[in-house]
């Protein structure tokens, strides 16, 4: 009876560390994106993480939010599947400065704490110059007009 016990114990206890349940993998580098330095109305702001659940559960994503109102990030509505893709679209406001926001996810994927992601945006956004050649220049010096 005791072998038994054990044997099952084993068995139990072998197939619990095989189960990994819904683990997410983003592609890009440090789970950060990077805008680069862009001029104000020449882009969208939209960028796009993309994951793929390489579990062996389905993937839920429960919440994502920013850390402020200039970035909106969406999550998908339905669970991914094991082996499928999936992304987490964000929508920045191109605000002229620099761009150093983290969109935190939440989900039940087991290869992060608490199942708990931070993303992450960075770059900047300029203004074009507008040069105005009708304005006098002022003359070096030595060169008077």
């Amino acid at each position: 009876m005791k072998k038994l016990i054990v044997l099952l114990l084993i068995v139990v206890f072998n197939s619990s560390t095989f189960a990994q349940g819904a683990k997410i993998e983003f592609k890009a580098e440090d789970n950060t994106i990077d805008y680069g330095r862009i001029e104000k109305n020449s882009d969208n702001g939209i960028r796009a993480f993309e994951f793929t659940n390489t579990g062996d559960a389905p993937l839920i994503i429960t919440e994502v939010q920013s850390t402020c109102g200039c970035t909106i990030p969406t999550k998908p509505k339905e669970p991914i599947m094991p082996g499928k893709t999936g992304k987490i679209e964000v929508k920045y406001n191109m605000s002229i400065g620099p761009i150093r926001k983290t969109i935190t996810v939440e989900s039940n994927a087991t290869n992060y704490e608490d199942g708990r992601i931070a993303l992450k945006i960075k770059g900047e956004v300029y203004e074009k110059e507008i040069i105005n050649y009708m304005e006098k220049k002022k003359a070096l010096p030595g060169f008077e007009n």
